[in-house]
């Protein structure tokens, strides 16, 4: 058994300490054997459980998901610190360094009069970092990584601060029209269905930025509108529902869309 003092309030070096005895000798036999890769879907999940707690206005669940979050760095920078590359004060040093590179206006002597400007200031920041000489090489430095419809958006807005983009929506909502009409195409033996969903995906991601409305968010408020309203069918049918035709659930279904209504 491991000597390790049990204390009221940790604190951020505890964490440190304890993830070197969970991957020290006589550790954990699981945290020993992971990998930067083994554990990056872990990563992913914290952080998407700490945007649910967001979402759902949890202080509490918010402050534990955070810390769900912060272990996942802690765990890979004693990765990387195993493996000689870096360790978590490298992490913060090079935060830090970039968070004060990147507000001038608080750390310097520029000016700027409103948000949108710290904005502007910060993208000019960054291709200097990134040494990003044209927009192909900032597009290619977005994380491909991210999920499909944000990805969508950050290249559309790259591909907009070069002057590649309608003036207005009118131009999106006819290029959604277009994919539309050439994935029925595809559709019906003509062509690649799966390259013109994604062509008829990205022309709506195009629609909603002009909307200013977050396709990913968007798209999962959908989706949880859609599941509540099938639990309500699903309720309303009770025992009949698997005997069900399609044209009864579709009635059931407008009475659920009208209980919404009332």
């Amino acid at each position: 058994m491991v000597d390790f003092k049990e204390k009221e309030r940790y604190g951020f070096d505890d964490l440190l300490r304890i993830m070197e005895i969970l991957r020290g000798e006589g550790g954990c036999p699981w945290d020993r054997e992971q990998t930067h890769k083994s554990i990056r879907r872990n990563f992913i999940e914290e952080v998407y459980e700490a945007c649910e707690a967001i979402d759902n206005d949890d202080p509490v669940l918010l402050c534990e998901e955070l810390g769900d979050v912060l272990q996942q760095v802690v765990f890979h920078s004693h990765l990387a610190q195993c493996e000689g590359k870096f360790d978590i004060g490298d992490v913060c040093d090079g935060v830090c360094k970039k968070l004060i590179l990147r507000h001038p206006h608080v750390f310097g002597d520029i000016s700027v009069k409103d948000s949108a400007q710290v904005m502007e200031n910060w993208e000019e920041i960054k291709k200097v970092e990134k040494n990003q000489k044209s927009t192909a090489q900032a597009m290619d430095q977005v994380a491909k990584s991210l999920p499909a419809l944000m990805y969508a958006e950050k290249i559309q807005k790259k591909a907009r601060k070069a002057g590649f983009d309608w003036p207005d929506a009118s131009g999106a909502l006819d290029k959604v029209r277009e994919e539309t009409a050439e994935l029925e195409q595809a559709m019906a033996g003509g062509g690649d269905v799966a390259e013109e969903l994604g062509d008829l995906l990205f022309a709506v991601v195009n629609v909603s930025r002009f909307a200013g409305v977050d396709a990913e968010e968007a798209l999962s408020g959908a989706a949880r509108k859609f599941a509540g309203r099938f639990a309500r069918l699903e309720q309303l049918a009770g025992d009949s529902l698997p005997g069900m035709s399609l044209e009864q659930m579709d009635e059931l279904w407008d009475r659920v869309k009208r209980e919404e209504t009332k």
